[in-house]
């Protein structure tokens, strides 16, 4: 879970409540849980919202 934490910028507990909630997708293993770096990035993407150009110091012609 510290890796995932590290890429999400965010504690350990934060990937933790994605897999709790069914947020994200996981692989079982036993005990260990493993998250798939393509589900890693497939959730980024869905959750980066796009910058819009910036209005201001802009000037009419």
């Amino acid at each position: 879970m510290p890796q995932v934490a590290a890429i999400l910028g965010t504690t350990e507990r934060f990937p933790r409540r994605l897999i709790e909630e069914r947020r994200i997708e996981v692989a079982h293993f036993g005990r260990h849980v493993r998250i798939a770096e393509s589900v890693l990035l497939a959730y980024i993407e869905r959750c980066t919202t796009p910058a819009r150009p910036s209005t201001r110091n802009r000037r009419s012609a």
